[in-house]
């Protein structure tokens, strides 16, 4: 089992910048950026009032509206992603629904309904408590909702590890299948934290950008005058199978699950190991488990959050895994264009590297317009570009010392 090849056969995502796959790549190649003032409530008080929004989103013209009223958006935008990933895939369920499964991965569940409903009972008290309220604040019931939607009873597992939660929950995915656990499994991730009091806990922690008159320009990975991360929320889907299995059902393969890995700095609760060790650490091994060696990656989807420290370590990171500037492959980092997803992040992000290997387009970092001294790759600056590549590797580093790496390669037969 362990020998298996792995392969993605469906994809879905609702990001800032459009709500499914194809809109979403299309903005990222043609930077265009989903940052704006925050409308969902009133940021006027705050030091920190801009966001990259999912914005004309109608929950109702996706799911039934019962299921709308209980379900938290960071819910929401998992199930569409995973509507979409399964519809891509053309998997018919039903004759082997024990054989699939579900790794759902996010960060703060349902948190804004957490802060919206302790604002409603300390004003009303506790008959302005619902009744759907625990289950849309649980991380695991966007996997519940999404299994009894399409009668799925494999293996369901819910991952919780911050800003790596979408890349740790492929590969998780990637272990139940080589396990021999299930023949095909649904990696979703799932965010949306967009509330005064997590707004105002990061804006303390100076973790935010303060550009509040400039938000399209806010989030610069990489560039000297950058000044924290851009909140972003969205979803994505993966459908991950055994060769065998996709080929047995005639699945049009996208690409390859190569390599991925999981470490963890133990190093600081907020900040990275200044020299980015454990990253590289994440990277190195992602590369043993795809038998790849540093020169056959052709891109790398950097976690690039816009963080000072962040960039900084990362930076240091892919040197000491590829080598210095000239040797390094270009990286670039798409949150420039739709903000910090967060555990939907690692998902949408792996979303754009495939479809780099499949379009022959690396997606641009936008807004980089003095580089860092420090952060001296090649980084894919404010303009896509053509490029011929066959692996792709996708970064996320998270709050408590969590790495993951991703890597995808074009699918061969």
């Amino acid at each position: 089992m362990q020998d298996k090849k792995l392969v993605i056969t469906g994809m879905g995502a609702v990001t800032p910048v459009g709500i499914g796959v194809q809109a979403y790549w299309d903005s990222l190649v043609n930077g265009v950026c989903g940052v704006g003032r925050i409308t969902r409530f009133d940021a006027s008080g705050l030091p920190v009032q801009i966001a990259a929004e999912v914005r004309d989103f109608d929950p109702a013209a996706y799911m039934p509206k019962s299921l709308v009223r209980s379900t938290d958006p960071f819910m929401q935008y998992s199930y569409v992603a995973a509507e979409e990933a399964l519809r891509d895939s053309g998997l018919n369920i039903e004759p082997e629904a024990a054989r699939i499964g579900i790794v759902m991965g996010t960060a703060m569940d349902g948190i804004t309904t957490v802060a919206h409903t302790q604002e409603q009972f300390s004003t009303g008290g506790p008959r302005r408590v619902g009744p759907r309220f625990v289950p849309m604040v649980i991380g695991n019931v966007a996997a519940a909702q999404i299994a009894i939607a399409h009668g799925i009873h494999g293996p369901s597992l819910t991952l919780n590890t911050a800003c790596s939660a979408g890349g740790d929950a492929i590969m998780t995915a990637a272990m139940l299948l080589r396990s021999g656990e299930a023949d095909a499994v649904l990696a979703v991730g799932g965010e949306s934290i967009l509330c005064p009091v997590v707004v105002a806990g990061l804006a303390q922690a100076k973790a935010l950008s303060r550009r509040n008159d400039d938000p399209e320009g806010a989030c610069r990975p990489f560039d000297a005058d950058r000044d924290g991360f851009v909140i972003g929320e969205g979803g994505g889907a993966l459908l991950i199978e055994t060769e065998e299995h996709a080929l047995a059902r005639g699945a049009a393969i996208k690409a390859v699950l190569a390599g991925y890995a999981n470490t963890n700095d133990g190093y600081h609760v907020t900040a990275p190991e200044p020299n980015g060790q454990g990253a590289a650490a994440c990277m190195r091994r992602a590369l043993q488990r795809a038998g790849m060696e540093p020169s056959e990656i052709g891109y790398i989807n950097a976690h690039g959050t816009s963080t000072l420290l962040g960039d900084r370590a990362e930076t240091q990171a892919v040197k000491s895994v590829f080598g210095e500037a000239k040797d390094a492959p270009p990286v670039s980092a798409t949150k420039s264009s739709t903000g910090h997803l967060m555990g939907a992040g690692g998902i949408t992000e792996v979303i754009a590297c495939i479809q780099a290997l499949r379009e022959h387009i690396l997606p641009p970092t936008l807004h980089l317009e003095t580089p860092d001294p420090l952060c001296d790759l090649d980084y894919v600056p404010n303009q896509a570009r053509h490029a011929d590549i066959s692996a792709a590797m996708s970064n996320s580093l998270g709050f408590g010392g969590q790495n993951s790496s991703i890597i995808v390669s074009t699918y061969k037969g």
